[in-house]
């Protein structure tokens, strides 16, 4: 029995303004499932006091009573092990001694201040510094590209992970920062879809015996049933010019809905009728070749058959040729 659809009825009706080319509509807000993939730049990100360094945290150092050819001053970066080099000398415990840069990480901006004009005091006399917060690592941790993982989450680094399955981009926006709130005051962030992979159509190629073949296409929200038969290679000779989109589910149309393809008019009469606005979930079937199927199945009958006749020929032939060779075998001894 055919398990495909000959002349699929249509469940549902199909109206005159059904989206279509030159009378598309616009898909309403995005989404996010797994596996999309977010883009999440920090715009605002102040910590709540009091503030502890990490690695990879930039602060601004500015100093007075040190010599004109060896200052400090400027932006310096906590390195991974937590310290900072000061530089021009300043890294020795002691005149002379010997190297140690200093660890500021897990310390207040105030103690980092007082053990930075503690190294300092070594080597001149009654140093003034002045240091700030410029940078912190965080940022580098958020701000990036975030995959959706299959349980519907985002990891932001060493602070967890936020879920956003369900959700659209704005609402996205407000559950990083909200999630953020706990560390940060008034975090901001940009979120946006880098990569827009859960919500496609598909192409599916009756194979007419042979083998079928789904293609799965993401939706960018214009594609026209025109635009998917365009991005497979080509109808090949085992695919006939009937051909409808399948759009699953309940929905407005009261179920189901079959929505026919005139080939020839949208391809050579430039009929925009029926290039239909493609919908995410929608399979734009091409049915076989009914001469190319039938073929097909009366070659996969006749294979096994002739396969048969082949062995039993081709054992007939072995024989005679063993019993030729031995009647010439008694000729020659004779």
């Amino acid at each position: 029995m055919d398990q495909y659809i000959d002349d699929p009825q249509h469940n549902a009706p199909v109206y005159p303004e059904m989206p279509k080319e030159l009378q598309m509509v616009t898909m309403p807000d995005y989404v996010i499932e797994p596996p999309d993939l977010l883009t999440i730049q920090a715009v605002n990100l102040i910590p709540k006091a009091p503030y502890t360094l990490h690695a990879l945290d930039s602060i601004m150092i500015e100093t007075s009573g040190l010599p004109p050819e060896a200052p400090v001053v400027g932006e310096y970066t906590v390195g991974i092990d937590g310290t900072i080099t000061l530089g021009f000398g300043y890294d020795e415990q002691t005149i002379g001694g010997a190297y140690r840069p200093l660890r500021v990480a897990g310390m207040t901006l105030s103690e980092a201040q007082a053990v930075i004009r503690e190294r300092l005091a070594v080597h001149v006399l009654n140093p003034v510094v002045w240091v700030r917060l410029t940078g912190i690592s965080a940022q580098q941790e958020i701000s990036g590209e975030h995959l959706v993982a299959p349980d519907g989450t985002i990891t932001l680094g060493s602070y967890g992970r936020v879920r956003v399955v369900g959700l659209t981009v704005d609402q996205t926006k407000h559950a990083v920062e909200s999630f953020l709130s706990n560390r940060f005051a008034n975090p901001e962030v940009a979120v946006d879809v880098f990569g827009y992979n859960s919500k496609v159509y598909y192409v599916v190629l009756q194979g007419a015996g042979l083998g079928d073949r789904v293609v799965p296409i993401p939706v960018t929200g214009n594609e026209t049933a025109l635009d998917a038969l365009s991005q497979i290679e080509s109808l090949s000779a085992a695919n006939s010019t009937k051909m409808w989109i399948a759009r699953p589910g309940a929905n407005s149309q009261c179920g189901d809905q079959i929505l026919p393809i005139d080939w020839q008019g949208i391809t050579q009469r430039g009929d925009v009728a029926t290039n239909y606005q493609l919908m995410p979930g929608d399979r734009v079937f091409v049915a076989e070749n009914k001469l190319v199927a039938f073929d097909t199945a009366l070659g996969k009958l006749i294979s096994p058959i002739e396969r048969v006749l082949g062995v039993t020929l081709l054992g007939a032939s072995t024989a005679r040729t063993i019993n030729n060779y031995d009647n010439t075998s008694n000729i020659n001894n004779f």
